[in-house]
């Protein structure tokens, strides 16, 4: 898949997301003010913030398919990874304000009975997170993007606190209105469970983790198939953005002259480029093989 095709694809998914979520969130501030439900409008703020959160992941992917240049050599795709960790921290911040809200709502008792738009405003919310989780989950898989699974993530989140939210207006709308905070209480720990996920694998690719052990090792039975390779003698791997960057270290036989090796090394890089459209570059390194050589490194 091309470059501009990726990037455009990603932002189709961002702008159905961010209009949505601006639909939604007019939808439950109104149907909490004017039904009496504090869970709902509460959840109406929480659109608010999800509103901010997309948006600025649609900031990170256009900053981040601005190719290379001097300043920054590999490329611009961390603005990705830093979306995704900020994205993380408002999933969980959002978690402990309604685990507070119901704490405190339990401890002053003071329940309220909704009306019933309340209960179709959640009602909506959540067909239609559940539909833009999936939607966007399936994007953010085929294109190996952290900042679009990390909203895809912040909507499962409001699916659930949804779910939480309706089990609790509509047994308050039926008279008991202790259910309301102690459904929010439930979901407050599904929805930290999120955030603490989406914040451990933003982390993971800003401080340079590795790409999974399976797709390593494949990627160096691709290396080992090309001719004149003997033996990957070691591959790395760090994430930018969408794309892996990946650095190996090819055994060859010794004799070989440096065309003949910048030859093979480039047949590599070929091979694994066909192979992944999310591989943004391969540094190749090449040592003389079944001899003894040192490998200078300072991490």
């Amino acid at each position: 898949m091309h470059r501009d095709e990726r990037f455009n694809r990603a932002e189709r998914i961002i702008r159905i997301g961010l209009c949505l979520n601006a639909v939604l969130m007019v939808v439950k501030l109104s149907a909490g003010y004017w039904g009496q439900s504090d869970a709902v409008f509460a959840d109406g703020i929480e659109s608010g913030c999800d509103f901010v959160a997309v948006l600025m992941t649609m900031l990170a992917l256009r900053m981040g398919r601005i190719p290379y240049d001097a300043s920054h050599p590999y490329g611009h795709g961390r603005a990705e990874n830093l979306a995704a960790l900020l994205i993380g921290m408002v999933i969980v911040i959002t978690g402990v304000w309604i685990m507070i809200d119901a704490i405190q709502t339990i401890v002053s008792h003071s329940y309220k009975a909704p009306h019933l738009v309340a209960v179709f405003a959640t009602l909506l919310t959540i067909l239609v997170k559940e539909w833009l989780f999936r939607i966007t989950r399936k994007t953010g898989q085929d294109l190996n993007s952290p900042s679009l699974l990390a909203v895809a993530a912040d909507h499962r989140k409001d699916a659930l606190s949804s779910i939480g939210t309706l089990a609790g207006v509509a047994g308050a709308w039926l008279g008991l209105g202790i259910m309301d905070p102690l459904a929010a209480a439930l979901t407050a720990l599904f929805i930290l469970h999120i955030g603490y996920v989406t914040l451990s694998d933003a982390a993971h690719d800003l401080m340079d983790g590795s790409a999974p052990p399976d797709f390593l090792n494949e990627v160096s039975r691709l290396a080992e198939n090309v001719e004149h390779v003997e033996h990957v003698h070691e591959i790395r791997s760090r994430r930018s953005g969408q794309y892996v960057i990946i650095d190996l270290k090819l055994d060859m036989d010794p004799l070989m002259t440096v065309k003949q090796s910048h030859a093979v090394a480039t047949q590599v890089k070929r091979v694994i480029f066909d192979r992944y459209d999310n591989v943004g570059d391969v540094m190749i390194h090449i040592n003389p093989h079944e001899e003894e050589h040192e490998d200078l490194i300072r991490l």
